[in-house]
């Protein structure tokens, strides 16, 4: 049985979580390049994250969060993804509220939070949806790109038992020269999986949590 994920994973954490009957090989199918982005003042803002790679690019870029609650100023933190929160704190922050994706984002904000003002720092392939929510509830809401992702095209010659996907830049990216040629397909959250479903009919095995481990889980319950 031989997987292909697309994306470097470790390649002793893969033996040693799906067993050595299970031939794991790993493909870039994208590039994170960060950007200088000029410090500008965050006051009244509350942030959102919905990537590790978003968070990483603005700590690089020296933009520092106000995480007094006393004060009058202070930055709220939303961020989707567990692996994202972990980011943050990596960093010496806490976040407010962390959502699964996206979309429960979206929902939670117009539910919850109509009157702040919101910067959203992600890539420049950033999903949509709070760019198309958020303003038709005329909540206070920008982009501010932070890093860029290129898509790898790589032309891969041999057939896979199973593939694994972990966003829908890669998934764009894989497709572009590669049939999936009724390979068992994984995904990592209900994002990646949606950007699948465009391009395929197959059964997607998709993880709840948006995390490695979780994926890993999913494989090995469904792979054989």
């Amino acid at each position: 049985m031989n997987i292909l994920f697309t994306k470097n994973i470790d390649s002793e954490l893969l033996s040693k979580e799906l067993g050595n009957d299970i031939s794991a090989e790993c493909v870039e199918v994208i590039r994170i390049e960060n950007l200088n982005v000029e410090v500008f003042d965050l006051k009244n803002y509350s942030l959102i994250f919905t990537s590790s790679n978003g968070v990483k690019s603005f700590f690089e870029n020296q933009f520092k969060p106000n995480e007094d609650f006393a004060a009058k100023n202070y930055n709220k933190i939303y961020c989707v993804g567990e692996k994202t929160k972990r980011e943050i704190r990596k960093n010496g922050f806490g976040t407010f509220k962390v959502l699964k994706n996206a979309e429960t984002l979206s929902k939670f904000i117009i539910d919850n939070c109509v009157h702040e003002k919101f910067i959203h720092f992600c890539g420049n392939l950033a999903i949509d949806v709070l760019d198309k929510k958020l303003p038709l509830q005329n909540i206070n809401y920008k982009k501010v790109t932070v890093y860029k992702t290129e898509e790898l095209h790589p032309k891969i010659s041999e057939k896979y038992d199973a593939i694994v996907f972990f966003s829908p830049s890669g998934v764009r990216s894989f497709l572009k020269n590669n049939p999936l040629n009724h390979s068992k397909i994984f995904s990592i959250g209900n994002t990646t999986s949606k950007e699948l479903k465009k391009n395929t009919q197959q059964k997607i095995f998709t993880s709840n949590k948006n995390n490695l481990a979780d994926l890993l889980s999913v494989i090995k319950e469904n792979l054989h």
